[in-house]
C-alpha cells in the first residue's frame, strides 16, 4: 500500500491517455522520462532486428511497463505497442524515484516483479531455441489462455504474421499448426476467436516441444 501522501504524489504528477489499437506506448530509441502504467487493454513489446521486428512477449494490464529501460539506460531499448483500446498512465521519473524511497512494500513489489520477468525471459529464451513450432505454439495458447485472458476463450489479439514472430516462424506455419489443433479437437477457431477444448492435450505438446 502506498502512503497518503505517495497517492497524492502519484494523483497530481501522472498523464492519463486513452490509446486506440497501434497506438505507440514507447518507442525505441527515444529518451525515457517517465515511468507507464498500463492501466487497461494489451500491448506487445517489439524490437528492432537486423532483418525484421522481434515481438518479445504480450503484456495484460495491469501492469508497469518499461523499467528496465527507464531505470537501466535512459533509452528505450525496445518498443511497446497497444495491440487493443488502452489506458496508460506516463509517470514523472523523478516522482516513481520518491515514491520507492518512501515505500518499502511498494519497492519490494517491483522488485518481485523484476526477478519474475526475468526468470520468464530465461524460460521463453531456452523454449524458443529448443521446442518445435507445435511446443512454442501450444506455449503461446496457453500463455493467453491462463495468463493474459484467464479464460479457454478468447480472440487472438495479434495477427497471424505477429503470432509467427513471436513463436519465431513463419505465418505459413502458424497456420497450419492452428488447422492440425483444430482438427485433431485441441481447439475450436471460429474468425479470430479461439476456445481450447483440451487443455491436457495441449500441455502435453508444450512439455514435450
Amino acid at each position: 500500500m502506498l502512503s497518503d501522501c505517495s497517492l497524492e504524489q502519484l494523483t497530481t504528477n501522472h498523464l492519463e491517455l486513452k490509446l486506440k489499437k497501434g497506438d505507440a506506448i514507447i518507442k525505441e530509441g527515444t529518451y525515457s522520462t517517465n515511468v507507464v502504467f498500463l492501466r487497461t487493454g494489451l500491448a506487445k513489446i517489439h524490437l528492432a532486428g537486423p532483418y525484421t521486428e522481434q515481438i518479445v512477449k504480450v503484456v495484460n494490464a495491469p501492469s508497469y511497463l518499461g523499467l528496465p529501460t527507464t531505470f537501466g539506460s535512459k533509452i528505450n531499448q525496445y518498443s511497446i505497442t497497444a495491440i487493443t483500446e488502452a489506458e496508460v498512465c506516463y509517470i514523472d521519473l523523478e516522482v516513481f524515484q520518491n515514491i520507492l524511497d518512501e515505500n518499502k512494500e511498494f519497492t519490494r513489489e517491483i522488485i518481485q516483479e523484476f526477478c519474475k520477468n526475468e526468470l520468464e525471459s530465461f524460460r521463453r529464451c531456452a523454449n524458443r531455441t529448443q521446442k518445435l513450432i507445435r511446443g512454442n505454439m501450444a506455449d503461446a495458447l496457453l500463455e493467453f489462455s491462463d495468463n493474459i485472458f484467464k479464460s479457454n476463450t478468447f480472440q487472438l489479439p495479434i495477427s497471424q504474421s505477429e503470432f509467427a514472430n513471436l513463436v519465431d516462424t513463419s505465418r505459413e506455419s502458424v497456420s497450419r499448426v492452428l488447422g492440425e489443433f483444430d482438427k485433431d479437437g485441441i481447439i475450436k477457431i471460429i474468425g479470430k476467436e479461439i476456445t481450447i477444448l483440451n487443455k491436457q492435450s495441449l500441455i502435453l505438446i508444450s512439455q514435450n516441444g
